[in-house]
């Protein structure tokens, strides 16, 4: 029900008609949505975020203390319909726990406001769930417990919409945990996009979600969420110049304040396995296995690359959770990030659509450190059937440079480099003493050379895909290089600046 703050925008700035139009379109929706019947009735987060909406709504449009009795009794509907399964909901670890507690206290409050003796009490359990969820689902470096980047701005968006709610309502601050994780939320947000784009690494699931919609910045421009949060819970701005940015604080009345703080730089987040490397106008994402909480993708190791706010080398994101296996599987495994492949198989078995089983964990692990020769950071980890992948990273000042050390694997292993959509040429094999040298080139002057200690079986491009928007896939280049014996593979790409 986004489609709310839409027109109470509409409504607040004047435009002609546009509140009988928001009049008519909830009325159609409640004639055609009878409490608890059909498919919008099925999921409780699905009923929270219509609590947070309308409640967002009624705030941009000054109607909180005086909202009809008719929107009252729909609040309460879906508070009724909330309530009962919120245990359910808690137990996902995921953002349905954090939607729900937010949406019981949103509107919970709300209707003690409104001289309801049972809001409080819906209030009072959201509140304690929400305190509960953040503390346990994010961590003190900011990882949430979904690792996707999406979803950490959906989590964002909640926290924030809450917290306005609370200061409209000149309610009892949130705990001092609460608001620290949450300004470590913000921080890791922030320290994985683009400032001058506002986006970031496609990195885990990414169902299409964008909770708060108070700008006409694209869906994959960040900058609101990371503004709006960095306010609330830090006193201070993310980005110093004015900007489309600024728009969700002004619409719900949070003033911005002078201070700013520092640009994106290094982070290490070993809450979750994110090491993020800036050199120059350059970063890097290395994704490295530290699973507090299930994993939805098979990434481990995998490294993003960005220059200027674009990816040279990408995540493949995850398309539809409800598209054909082989969908399923490519965007989601192995596949579908920039890291090695043994034997053809998963790095974990799927057991089912959002659930991986045998965990990888990391065994070796190099801090990420920064020196004359740039930042560096390493991982490495040993999968269930033996197979070990050591993977160091270095950073430097127009080259990438990447090492592999592989082996415990069968029969073949294989390298992934998902590219930028140009046009690439492959040079001829070059062998140098024991060094085997594959190099790879595009049409702006990018290099991406691959020397192997050991033989190299395979080395070519394929078609790949990759998903930026929910049930949209584009096709990319990818280059695989193939060998059948434990080695190192060295990787450097060079960029022109």
């Amino acid at each position: 029900m986004d489609w709310v703050l839409a027109l109470a925008q509409r409504v607040r700035q004047g435009e002609s008609g546009a509140v009988d139009r928001l009049n008519t379109w909830m009325a159609d929706w409640c004639s055609h949505n009878p409490p608890y019947q059909g498919p919008n009735w099925k999921c409780g987060q699905e009923a929270s975020m219509r609590v947070m909406h309308i409640a967002c709504a009624a705030l941009l449009l000054g109607q909180v203390n005086d909202a009809s009795s008719g929107l009252r009794e729909l609040i309460r509907l879906h508070l009724q319909r909330i309530a009962p399964t919120v245990q359910y909901a808690m137990a996902q670890d995921n953002n349905h726990g954090t939607s729900e507690a937010a949406a019981l206290f949103m509107g919970g409050s709300w209707l003690a406001l409104l001289g309801d003796a049972q809001g409080a009490r819906w209030a009072a359990t959201g509140r304690r769930l929400l305190e509960n969820r953040v503390n346990r689902l994010i961590g003190v470096q900011g990882t949430f417990s979904q690792y996707s980047l999406n979803y950490h701005r959906l989590m964002m968006d909640t926290l924030s919409m809450a917290e306005c709610w609370r200061l409209h309502l000149d309610l009892p601050v949130f705990s001092q945990s609460l608001r620290g994780r949450a300004l470590a939320a913000a921080k890791w947000l922030h320290a994985l996009i683009d400032p001058n784009t506002g986006d970031g690494p496609n990195v885990g699931a990414n169902d299409g979600a964008r909770l708060l919609q108070l700008t006409n910045s694209s869906y994959r421009d960040y900058r609101p969420s990371v503004q709006l949060a960095m306010v609330l819970f830090g006193g201070q701005r993310a980005y110093d110049t004015p900007g489309p940015w600024d728009h969700a604080a002004r619409w719900v009345g949070v003033a911005l304040p002078d201070a700013v703080m520092p640009k994106p730089g290094n982070l290490q987040a070993d809450d979750g396995g994110f090491a993020v490397m800036r050199q120059g106008k350059a970063m890097a994402l290395l994704r490295y296995p530290r699973f507090r909480f299930r994993p939805s993708q098979a990434d481990a190791l995998h490294l993003d690359l960005w220059l200027d706010g674009k990816p040279l080398l990408r995540d493949a994101g995850s398309y539809s959770y409800n598209s054909e296996p082989q969908w399923q599987t490519y965007f989601g495994g192995v596949t579908g990030h920039n890291t090695v492949q043994f034997d053809d198989r998963e790095q974990m078995p799927r057991l089912s659509r959002f659930l991986l089983g045998d965990w990888l964990r990391t065994e070796e692990f190099e801090p990420l450190v920064t020196n004359n020769d740039g930042v560096r950071v390493g991982a490495g980890y040993c999968d269930g059937q033996g197979a070990r992948h050591h993977r160091q990273v270095q950073l430097q000042d127009g080259q990438l440079c990447v090492r592999d050390q592989v082996h415990g694997f069968k029969r073949r292993a294989v390298l992934r480099w998902r590219l930028s959509p140009q046009e690439w040429l492959l040079d001829k094999p070059v062998e140098m003493g024991d060094q085997n040298i594959r190099c790879i080139r595009n049409d702006v002057g990018d290099v991406l050379t691959i020397t192997s200690d050991v033989q190299i079986v395979r080395c070519e491009v394929v078609q790949g895909w990759e998903s930026l928007h929910y049930l949209e896939k584009t096709p990319v280049p990818v280059l695989e290089l193939e060998i059948a014996q434990p080695g190192l593979l060295t990787t450097q790409y060079h960029w022109t600046t």
